[in-house]
């Protein structure tokens, strides 16, 4: 039974620090071997490359760009009429990829049309984002890089995302059959829309290709107070056989480095040396 890979977000954890770079490096003393963040786009590839070198960890994950959030976009996979955006962002998104040597890409599926009923464009919208996915997974294929498909919670997170069950996404990855594709596991946002973990995640982890964690419902490090208990569920995932990286996407409570004291006691029951010890 494997100890779980924790990779940091960068999107989320040291917020006090200005850039990605500064970050990595942040990431990377705290014990980190690991990183991923959602949009990297801000910085040209090679300097982020470089930056990821210096800091000597691997990038593991990053999304597809949001598209137009100042028209409240946030990713196009599933969004009609926006397929050449997609595609265009899907290739911008390859080549940060493989600049960086990162192995997975989450395709982001995008929001329901505002005032629109998320029943009736259901269909259509499912429609765009399969003939989306198998252009995808194509254009992955040929880089070996994995595509990933999030659910986001509707409650609490983004009331219009088009995915927000894992029982959504399993459905549309069994429709369009591309192994390359997967399915992104965020514990914050599974527990907020269904609950029944354990049962969810022993059905769903053998097609699930990255894992998230943060508390419910303050979205803290997973030792705040919330509904979840983590060593049970990091327990769960060993067990289970997961094999893929955990994923810090949390909100820190207060500082980084001192909200980081889960990680360390699960370190330490590991009996792994950390960082400055």
């Amino acid at each position: 039974m494997a100890p779980l890979r924790f990779s940091a977000n960068l999107s989320w954890l040291f917020p006090e620090l200005p850039g990605l770079p500064a970050r990595l490096s942040a990431a990377s003393s705290a014990g980190f071997e690991a990183a991923e963040v959602a949009f990297p786009y801000a910085e040209p590839p090679e300097a982020l490359a470089r930056a990821v070198r210096e800091a000597g960890l691997r990038l593991v994950l990053i999304n597809t760009p949001p598209g137009d959030q100042e028209k409240g976009e946030m990713g196009l996979g599933a969004v009609p009429g926006r397929q050449a955006a997609f595609r265009e962002g899907l290739e911008q998104a390859v080549l940060y990829a493989k600049a960086l040597d990162c192995p997975r890409i989450h395709l982001m599926a995008g929001r329901v049309p505002q005032g629109a009923d998320r029943t009736a464009v259901r269909s259509e919208m499912e429609a765009v984002f399969l003939e989306n996915l198998r252009h995808a997974a194509g254009v992955l294929a040929q880089e070996n890089l994995v595509g990933l498909l999030e659910p986001i919670n509707t409650r609490i997170t983004d009331p219009r995302y088009f995915l927000d069950t894992p029982q959504q996404v399993a459905a549309i990855l069994q429709k369009v059959g591309r192994p390359n594709l997967k399915l992104q596991m965020d514990i914050f946002h599974w527990q907020i829309m269904d609950g029944n973990l354990t049962g969810n995640i022993r059905e769903f982890l053998p097609i699930v290709g990255h894992v998230q964690v943060a508390q419910v419902p303050g979205r803290g490090e997973p030792d705040s107070p919330g509904e979840l208990n983590f060593p049970y569920l990091f327990e769960l995932l060993e067990d289970e056989g997961y094999k893929g990286f955990v994923g810090c996407e949390y909100r820190p409570q207060g500082d980084t480095i001192e909200g980081l004291r889960w990680l360390r006691l699960y370190w330490d029951r590991q009996g792994r040396p950390q960082a400055g010890h």
